[in-house]
C-alpha cells in the first residue's frame, strides 16, 4: 500500500498543479490513492486533468529523482514536516492553497528536522547592496545560532541568505518553483548544486518542472507553512515576499521585517508589514530569536546607553557638577550661586564629587577632574 500511495502522489504532483483550489473543490475528502483512480476513470468530473495523465509516468519521475540524489517524501515518511499540513485550513491567496500531495527533495538532510527550527529569509531580487548585506548577515547569525535558513533561491536577497548560511557553515534550504533537477535561476546553478551537497532543494513539483507565475505564488505558502517565522529584509508594496509574508499570517507564524531607509522603494513592503499588518521590526538576531522561541524564552532586554558617572548621584550634585568650570577654578560660593544652590550644600556636593573623582581643589577653587575632562574629549 505504501509503494502504490508514493506513486499515485508522485503522478498527482505532476497533474495537478500545485495549490490548484479547483482540484481542492474537487476532491474534498478522497484520499490520494482515491483520487488517481479516479483520474483513470476518465469520467466529466476530472476532465480538466486529463491532458496531463495521458504522458504522466509516476515511476519514471521516481527515478529520474532518485538519479539526481533526491526522493519523494509523502505523509507518514520519517521525513515528512507535519507542520504543513496548517494549509489544509489556511485558506487561499492569489487561487492557491492547500496541502501538496508530497515534497521532492534533493540533499542529504533530514527534511523534517532541518525544518524543526528554521527561518524564512525572503525579499526583492532587484535588492540594495544594503539589503543584500543584511540578509547575509542575519543568516550567517541564525546558522551561527543551528536555525535552518529556508529562502527561494532566488537573485538578490534568497540568494544573499542562501550564501549567508553557507558560509557560517549552516543548514539552508531552497524551495524552487521547479522541478529539484532544474536550475532557475540559471546564473545560480552552482548555488544550488552547493546548496544540494551541504542543505537541500525542495520542491512539489515532480523532476523536470519549469517555473511559471503561479507557480512561484504556490510554492510561497510551503516556505511560510514550514518555517517558524518569515522574515522580510527588502521587498517592494506588490511582491512575491509580501505573500510569502501573508501565507506566515495565515499559518499563524511569525511575520517578522527588516527596516531599511525611508527613501528607498525595496523597503517600502517590509515597512507596510510593520506599520499595516503587525510585523515584528527586527535588527538583530536576538531579536529574531525572541520571536521564533517559545513565549517566555530567548527574551532580548531594551537597548540601554552605557552608565553615566552620575547616574547615582542626586538632583543637588548633578547641579553642582554642572556648574564647575572645565578648566579654570573657582571658589565654592561662585559654584553655589551659578547652581542656584546655597553654599553649605554645595560644599559636601563637592565633596561627594571629588570622592568621585569628578572634580578637584586647587588654592584658587575647584574646576573638573583631569579624568573626568578625558571622558568628555578634553585635555
Amino acid at each position: 500500500m505504501g509503494d502504490l500511495e508514493r506513486v499515485a502522489r508522485a503522478g498527482l504532483s505532476r497533474v495537478v498543479e500545485p495549490g490548484d483550489p479547483a482540484a481542492l473543490e474537487a476532491f474534498d475528502g478522497l484520499s490520494a490513492l482515491e483520487v488517481w483512480e479516479l483520474l483513470q476513470t476518465g469520467t466529466p468530473r476530472v476532465e480538466r486533468w486529463a491532458a496531463r495523465l495521458a504522458s504522466t509516468n509516476p515511476e519514471r519521475d521516481l527515478e529520474r529523482a532518485q538519479a539526481v540524489g533526491g526522493r519523494f517524501v509523502i505523509p507518514g515518511d520519517d521525513e515528512w514536516p507535519e507542520q504543513i499540513e496548517v494549509l489544509a485550513h489556511a485558506g487561499q491567496q492569489a487561487r492557491r492553497g492547500g496541502v501538496p500531495f508530497g515534497i521532492w527533495v534533493r540533499g542529504e538532510a533530514n527534511l523534517r528536522q532541518a525544518l524543526a527550527k528554521s527561518v524564512a529569509v525572503v525579499g526583492s531580487r532587484a535588492c540594495s547592496s544594503y539589503g543584500e548585506h543584511a540578509a547575509a548577515e542575519l543568516a550567517a547569525g541564525l546558522a551561527d545560532n543551528e536555525v535552518t535558513v529556508v529562502s527561494g533561491g532566488a537573485y538578490g536577497i534568497d540568494a544573499a541568505a542562501h550564501r549567508g548560511a553557507l558560509a557560517a557553515a549552516g543548514l539552508t534550504i531552497a524551495v524552487l518553483a521547479c522541478g529539484v533537477d532544474v536550475s532557475y535561476p540559471k546564473r545560480n546553478t552552482a548555488l544550488f548544486d552547493r546548496i544540494a551537497a551541504e542543505g537541500l532543494i525542495v520542491s512539489e513539483l515532480p523532476p523536470g518542472c519549469s517555473p511559471t507565475k503561479l507557480r512561484f505564488l504556490a510554492r510561497n505558502r510551503l516556505i511560510a507553512a514550514g518555517t517558524l517565522g518569515t522574515l522580510v529584509v527588502e521587498a517592494a508594496v506588490r511582491s512575491g515576499a509580501l505573500n510569502s509574508a501573508g501565507w506566515a499570517e495565515q499559518c499563524g507564524r511569525a511575520v517578522l521585517a527588516v527596516p531599511g531607509p525611508i527613501t528607498s522603494r525595496m523597503s517600502e513592503g517590509a515597512h507596510l508589514l510593520v506599520r499595516e499588518r503587525n510585523a515584528l521590526l527586527v535588527t538583530s538576531i536576538a531579536d529574531i530569536l525572541e520571536a521564533i522561541s517559545p513565549l517566555g524564552t530567548a527574551l532580548t532586554s531594551y537597548p540601554h546607553a552605557p552608565d553615566e558617572p552620575t547616574d547615582g548621584f542626586d538632583l543637588e550634585v548633578r547641579r553642582t557638577l554642572d556648574a564647575v568650570p572645565v578648566l579654570r577654578p573657582v571658589p565654592t560660593l561662585r559654584i553655589a550661586v551659578t547652581a542656584g544652590l546655597d553654599a553649605e550644600t554645595v560644599k559636601e556636593c563637592l565633596e561627594t564629587l571629588a570622592d568621585a573623582d569628578l572634580v578637584e581643589q586647587l588654592p584658587a577653587g575647584w574646576r573638573l577632574s583631569p579624568t573626568h575632562r578625558r571622558a568628555l574629549g578634553g585635555t
